[in-house]
Formats: structure tokens, sequence, C-alpha cells
């Protein structure tokens, strides 16, 4: 019998004695970092000094690049890829479609005499115009009108993959709207460079520049190519739409922190080298809770640059793995029952002068700009929940976040103990003294703000948004998510935040009150009207929801629901206050995410009705069908105690109809639902209408098939189960 997952068996089988032997380099790892990036370092080997001090400058401040200058850094990029045989260039930019796009140019062009020649100026390094009428738009732009722009972002060096350098840039529409992520990204982290630069000055005027870091935990699952091809729901939406759950998954922790199986590490360390290539700076690697899957994590880096780096390693990832034959599973929950990715997004915030704002120090200014910003911080998260929530709701992270293996969708904040008492302090600063001691006998008073000692106490891994420290690890991101999208929304909220506290403090002082108690009267105000979102227990549990309500905070578990919070008056303001987003780009990019909720569950619905149709009900009557046979040979040979000997096959006989019944005429109801869903116009209700009236059958069409799954004949079932997918062999 021709049955696909046998034949991927059959491949995987092969793949066990796969003994192709990569040509790897041997060099030590620190003598291959960035050999395939322009850095600046490599930079001034090829362009004159003057040309490389006014790059730096125009990182630094923003300020123009003449012409004359970027036709030097062009030359000098141009002969630096040459070397490194690279035959072509593009733009390498981040559309809305959540991955990269970019298309290829030559270097070759022509003289008058039609002489070949390699050739890449200025005004290709800068800017190019790619159709823009097919990347998602949000209605900013009609299908007839092609035009957009990619301009290079000079703050994110060129870097080389296979035959082409690649040149970061934004994209924009012709009319100027932000078409991408890194637009807002760098809008973001330019404000609130701004912002905190201005509240840093109170502690130390020496300090000109904040930049926010970010170190990304990236979580994937690896399954083997054949069986990944046998699985038509993983080929066309990334997760498993159904599977019965194996009898052994993850339960006995073995897996976590386990021995890398071989086949894996020689993965992984392709991986490793390619990344190191490019400038990418990995760290870490480890097997992860669930059987096949796996982290890989670097060391932070300026927040734009690692937001270009993940994007990168995810791409890189997905195209080394069918090298080794394996195939990456980005998706946030591509198994049901067993934990799902996340990409842990650890952010913090750095001054040019080398300190980081968020880690405690021992000299009372240094405590004080610390708590400053710490506070602010929980404040941040306090008011802009909804859109910190909606910035990390996408259609494949709703099935993981409050899965009990990763933050629900309640938007919290953990300090830990120490903290907690710290704050509490600075809460009752403008109330009765209360000389009460903290547990390492060190007091709080107006004029001592006592050492904060770092790692002074537990971690949550409930948390979603939790104070590690030195830095806070927002645990709700998904795994397959552009970063991007939760850091514009936290960098812009700090910005505005900052800059209120800033007005705030200032508006005291003008008052006569000195610098410090201003800054700890305004802190204890802040405290006492978001002390509400800090929340030190399990994230898990049934009673932190109640309590979670009791407070205030929202609980909002729908996709639709929530990325509505981009349309709420106050995230309008926020963002044309720091000059991020207008409120004709934000609802753009709602229009998108929203089209794309209905786009991602139509497919879904599209693909488990056509394999329940097409694959399943055909093998179940199949199967029940070998069973009528055998019962009706059993009537003939042994008519006198029937009941005794066929008892059991007849009432398997009966449970295969009524699932296949049940099947039928659930998948018949859910293309009805669709059909009435896809008549509406208006994208809220139809997104709305997806999610309450379409969506549900995907998990009750799986019930009964995951039941026929136990039932039907192993040798007969035509895809992998989890048994197969999940164990690497």
């Amino acid at each position: 019998m021709y049955n696909h997952r046998f034949i991927a068996l059959q491949k995987l089988l092969d793949n066990t004695h796969y003994t192709e032997q990569l040509n790897l380099p041997t060099k030590r790892v620190s003598e291959l970092f960035g050999v395939n990036v322009f850095d600046m370092d490599t930079m001034q080997k090829y362009v004159s000094r003057r040309a490389y001090e006014t790059l730096v400058q125009a990182i630094k401040s923003g300020t123009k690049i003449q012409r004359s200058d970027a036709d030097e850094i062009a030359a000098g990029m141009k002969a630096w890829a040459i070397e490194r045989g690279a035959t072509h260039y593009t733009h390498w930019f981040q559309p809305l479609t959540g991955s990269t796009a970019e298309k290829h140019d030559s270097f070759i062009d022509f003289d008058s005499q039609r002489k070949p020649f390699e050739n890449f100026d200025g005004k290709e390094l800068v800017q190019q115009e790619p159709d823009a009428s097919s990347f998602p738009s949000g209605g900013i732009r009609s299908t007839f009108e092609a035009r957009g722009y990619t301009a290079w972002d000079a703050s994110s060096p060129a870097f080389i993959i296979g035959d082409t350098l690649c040149i970061p840039t934004i994209f924009v529409s012709y009319t100027g709207e932000a078409l991408d992520y890194k637009t807002p990204l760098l809008k973001a982290l330019n404000a609130l460079d701004k912002a905190a630069t201005a509240v840093a000055n109170y502690f130390d005027p020496q300090v000109k520049h904040v930049s926010a870091t970010l170190g990304w935990e990236q979580e994937f699952f690896l399954i083997d190519e054949a069986l990944y091809i046998a699985r038509p729901d993983l080929v066309l939406t990334g997760r498993t739409l159904m599977g019965h759950a194996s009898a052994k998954d993850q339960q006995l922790n073995d897996h976590y922190f386990g021995a890398i199986p071989e086949r894996v590490k020689r993965f992984l360390r392709h991986l490793e080298i390619e990344a190191l290539k490019l400038g990418i700076p990995i760290k870490t690697r480890h097997n992860e809770v669930a059987p096949g899957q796996f982290e890989i994590a670097p060391v932070f880096e300026e927040v734009n640059i690692s937001v270009d780096h993940n994007q990168l390693i995810m791409a890189l990832m997905q195209e080394i793995a069918k090298i080794h034959r394996f195939r990456v599973l980005l998706h946030e929950k591509p198994f049901k029952g067993i934990n799902g990715s996340g990409k842990h997004n650890n952010w913090s915030l750095m001054t040019d002068t080398g300190v980081n704002l968020l880690r405690p120090c021992k000299k009372h200014t240094g405590n004080l700009m610390f708590l400053s910003f710490l506070v602010n911080v929980i404040k941040t998260v306090y008011d802009n929940q909804d859109l910190i929530r909606a910035s990390v709701m996408t259609p494949s992270n709703a099935h993981r976040l409050g899965a009990h293996e990763a933050p629900p969708a309640i938007i919290s904040v953990f300090v830990g103990k120490h903290l907690s008492q710290v704050i509490d302090k600075l809460e009752r600063l403008d109330g009765p003294d209360d000389e009460q001691e903290l547990e390492n006998s060190l007091q709080i008073d107006l004029g001592n703000i006592p050492e904060i000692l770092l790692d002074n106490t537990d971690r949550n891994r409930t948390s979603p948004f939790a104070f590690t420290g030195n830095r806070f690890e927002f645990r709700a991101v998904g795994s397959s998510m552009n970063c991007a999208s939760p850091m514009i929304a936290l960098n812009t909220a700090l910005a505005a935040q900052l800059i209120d506290f800033k007005n705030d403090v200032d508006q005291l002082i003008s008052k006569g009150k000195d610098k410090e108690t201003a800054i700890l009267e305004i802190l204890g105000t802040y405290i006492k009207q978001a002390k509400s979102v800090l929340f030190e227990g399990n994230n898990y549990s049934d009673e932190w929801k109640e309590e979670a309500r009791r407070r205030g905070l929202t609980n909002i578990t729908s996709v639709p629901e929530a990325l509505q919070a981009y349309l709420k008056p106050v995230t309008i303001k926020l963002f044309a206050k720091t000059g991020v987003l207008t409120e004709k780009e934000i609802q753009a990019r709602y229009n998108i995410l929203m089209e794309n909720y209905v786009l991602n569950t139509q497919i879904e619905a599209r693909v488990l009705g056509d394999l329940a149709i097409n694959h399943i009900i055909p093998i179940a009557v199949k199967y029940q069908n070998d069973l009528l046979d055998n019962v009706l040979k059993m009537k003939q040979l042994f008519p006198d105690n029937l009941e005794e000997l066929i008892g059991n096959r007849v009432e398997i006989i009966k449970e295969i109809s009524e699932r296949i019944n049940q099947i039928k005429l659930l998948v018949n109801e859910m293309v009805e639902q669709r059909k009435k869903a896809n008549k509406i116009e208006d994208i809220t209700q139809k997104a709305l209408a997806y999610s309450s009236e379409v969506a549900p059958y995907l998990d009750k069409i799986r019930y009964h098939i995951d039941k026929l799954e136990l039932i039907v004949d192993n040798t007969m079932w035509p895809l992998p189960k989890y048994r197969e997918l999940l164990f690497l062999r």
C-alpha cells in the first residue's frame, strides 16, 4: 500500500546513515567572527579617514551623508565584497510579512563601448526602488501604486551571504509612510535615546547617549526532513493540526540540558560558524524541555543590530537545516500538549559612558538613577499593558501564551522580594516616616538609598516581564516573531514615560524642591499608581487570574480583541507624541495584523478540512471495512457464540462510524462558518468572526481525528505520529 508515512520513515532510516562530511572551518571562533561583515574596523581599510569619520558622525548624530562620501563608501564596500567573491548586491529589508525581503542586482555595468565592468556607487548604496505593490500596506497603497523606496540604514553594517552583498535598509512607501519594522524601530530608539539621556543627566551630566540593548533566546524544534514533508499540515501551517500525544514526551525532563544528539550538534556547529562569520555573537546552545526542541542565544547587542541578527539567524538556520536533512519549526506551538517555543527578549539600557541603567550599584547616586529607571519601566508596563500584549499577540503565539510553559496573557512585572521591599519604602517616602528595616538591615530614607545587590532574589519563570538583576526579560515574545514588534512598543512607551517623568520632576524643582527630593516624591507617586502590576507569585495559577481581575489588569486571550489596543486613542497619542508612527501608519499596521489573523485561520481551516476528508476518513473507512469483513467471516465460522468472539470489534466499528460522522459534520459546519465570515467586509468584524465562529472547529475536528489515530491499524495511518516526529534519530 502506498503510505506517505512509511515512505517517510524509510527515508528517515536512510538519514540515520547520512555520513557526508562538511568542510567546516577549523579556525578559532574569534578568527571567524565578522569576516563577512563590512563593519567599522573593516571600513577603515577601504575608505579615507574623512569618509569614515563622516559616517561615524552620521550614525551618532543623524547628520546627512554627502553624495561624495556615499560614493567613496560604496566603492570601498564594493571592493571588499568582490574580494570576498560577491557578484551581486541587494537592499535587505523587513516588510510587514514577518520575514525579510531582497532584490538582487549584479555589480556588472557597461561602458559606452559595451565593455563590462563592476559598478556600485553612492546612489545605489543609499536608495533603491523595489515594487511595493505586493507587500502588505494595510490600505496605505493601492495595488496599482507600485512605487516604494528602500534607504540605507548606516547604523547596521552590510554583510555578505553567498555571492550577495546585503545592505540593511528601511522600506517606505512613495508617500513616505513606513512599510516595515525597521523604520519605526529606529524612530522608537531615537526617541528613547533623547528621553533617557535627559533623565540620566540628572545623575551624570557626562552622558550623551542612551542605547537600548537586546539579547534574544531563540527556541525552535528540529524534525527530520522526510517526516516533515509527509505532514501537509506542518508544511502549510507550521504546526500539527492533528496528532495524538506520544506515550512518552517531556514527562521525565530527560531532554532538558541533556547531551545534544550528535547529528544536531553538527547542525548547530555549522549554524554557529555561519552566524559568527556574519558577526552574530552566538554564545549558548542547549536542549530545551520538549523532545526535539533546542535553543541558541547570543551576547546582547544594541537593539537595532540585535533585531537584524535575529532575522538573519532565523533565515540562516532554516537553510542550514536542509543541508543536514532537518527542518526547523519556528511556530510557537507546533505540537499539542508539550512545551512551545518562545524568544525571551532580555532588554536593558546602556549609556555611552558604559553604565547599565538597570543595574544596581553601591553608590547612592547610582542607585537613585537605577531606581528612577526601574520605577519608570514598571509604570510604563502598567500604563501600556494592552499595547505590550498586542505587540506579541500573533495567531501562532496565542497558542503558547498561558499554556503553562509560557506566561499568560496577563501582563505583570516581577522584581523579586528585595526590590519589592525597596519599592514599598519608596512609596511611603511622602507619608509618615517608617523606620522598618529591610532584610539586609539597610534603611531607605530621604538621603540614603541603600545598596541594592545584583542577583539578590530568585527568578520567576512564569512572569511575562521579569527583572533578572541587570535587565528585564520579556518572556512573552514568540519564537517566530520579529523582535522589532515588542521592541517598538516597549521603547516607544518608555520614551513617552521618561518625558513625563522629567516634566514632573522639573515642575517640582521649579517650585523650590531640591532635585533628589523631587525625584523621590515623583517615584513614590508612580509606585502608588502602578504597583498593581507587580506580582511575585505563580502567573500560571487560576488564583492569579482572579487576583489580576480584582487589580484591574486585563486578560485578553483572543488575538483580534488584543490587537484592538493599537487603535485606542491612548496608543495613537503615544506614537504621535514620540514621532514613531502616525495614526495612518498605525491603522495600516492594525489592518495588516487583522488580515494576517484571518488568513492564517483560514489556511488552517482549509488544510484541516482537506486532510480530514481526503486522508483520515478514507483510511478510517478502509480499516472499518477490514473489521466488517472479519466480522462477517467470523459469523460464518462461529455462528453459535458470535457475540463473545466479535463484540469488541463491533464496538470499534460503531465508534469509527460515529467519529467519521462527527468529522464530516464538523468540517461541513466549519466551511459554512468560513463562508459567512468571508462575506464580512469590515476587517475587525471578520477577524472576530474567524476567532469565535471558525477557529473553535479546529479543536473539535482534531479531537475526533486523534481518537481515530488510537483505533486505526498503525500500518494504515497515513501521517507520521508524534512518537515519530519528536524523537530525533
